[in-house]
């Protein structure tokens, strides 16, 4: 008798602790998803819009230079201050260039930004739908589609434009000024406090930025419980993360090498890192005790009864002329014996 196999160690690990048996849980869900498959495409898409989005930048600038005479001569001088001689000259032309074509390279980008964004906003909602394991609906129509991810899309900027606006308010400097403004003096640890208020708003906005993107980005909305708890999870780890971050950058940043090529990797990999996060996260809530139900055991399939017949047939002309030679054989054998006694 076969003695059953002993449990792995990580099946120890799993039955005895609850929390790592969650982790191995939201990290199975996360490949039979295919997350990093996702969080690639992810990062492609968000790399792909700044360009059109440094356009639109671009011609806002513009658009603010020609209705400001006063500021463009400034930015000439100072233009013509740091850069002279022909070099100079010939940016502070460019610039004017620029300003001129200031209409089509904002309708340019604009456009460009819109079909990016779409690009950006189907991959991100069905890979936290792929996270949230459902299944891909029946489709709605191309533009529905669009419209509902374009309205996906324009929520999404209003929610990341009032995070920024309400991160700022967590800043050390802004937080001193409104100290000041206050009129509370200075004392031994302020500081320290200051830096500490700082991170637990970065926190708490980061917590609900995620929360409503792991709940309501998704093709269908998923319960806003279980997803403050995975925005919880993805908010603290970007904090840790975005400290690594920017200890990375102040490494990188030193060598001639690391100017020109830092910027655009570090951006990459905190757009790929922040991406796995929030695909984690996502299926972190679903794996949760009261987000797995049970899948429905439907009926077998239907058995096919295949009736086997096998017909005897008599034996035929050759069995017959056969069996003739046999017997003749046999006889004359027989009649042989007999004369012989």
């Amino acid at each position: 008798m076969t003695e059953p196999a002993q449990p792995g160690i990580l099946d120890r690990l799993r039955a005895r602790y609850h929390w790592f048996d969650r982790v191995m849980r939201a990290q199975g869900r996360y490949e039979d998803s295919k997350g990093d498959f996702y969080a690639a495409g992810i990062t492609y898409f968000t790399i792909f819009a700044l360009f059109p989005l440094l356009m639109v930048a671009f011609a806002a600038g513009g658009f603010v230079l020609a209705s400001r005479p006063d500021l463009l001569s400034v930015v000439e001088a100072k233009i013509m201050g740091s850069v002279s001689g022909q070099l100079g000259q010939q940016l502070v032309d460019l610039m004017k260039s620029a300003i001129e074509s200031r209409t089509s390279v904002g309708v340019i980008g604009l456009a460009t930004a819109a079909w990016a964004g779409l690009g950006w906003m189907a991959n991100l909602r069905e890979a936290l739908s792929q996270m949230w394991g459902l299944q891909r609906g029946e489709p709605g129509g191309f533009i529905g589609t669009k419209l509902s991810d374009l309205l996906a899309l324009l929520s999404t900027f209003v929610a990341i434009v009032v995070t920024v606006a309400l991160s700022l308010l967590g800043n050390d400097t802004v937080m001193r000024n409104v100290i000041e403004w206050l009129g509370i003096p200075e004392f031994t640890g302020l500081g320290v406090l200051l830096r500490v208020a700082s991170l637990v708003v970065s926190l708490g906005i980061s917590w609900l930025l995620f929360t409503w993107i792991i709940a309501r980005l998704p093709r269908e909305s998923a319960t806003l419980r279980s997803a403050a708890r995975a925005g919880l999870l993805a908010a603290v780890g970007f904090e840790i993360f975005k400290l690594v971050a920017s200890v990375y950058l102040g490494a990188v940043l030193r060598g001639p090498a690391g100017a020109t090529f830092g910027p655009v990797l570090g951006l990459m990999v905190f757009a790929y890192i922040t991406a796995r996060l929030i695909l984690f996260s996502t299926a972190w809530a679903a794996t949760a005790s009261e987000n797995l139900v049970a899948a429905p055991v439907g009926p077998p399939d239907p058995a096919e009864i295949t009736t086997r017949v096998e017909i005897q047939e008599g034996l035929g002309v050759r069995g017959a002329i056969a069996a003739a030679g046999v017997g003749a054989l046999g006889a004359l054998g027989i009649s042989r014996l007999t004369r012989r006694r």
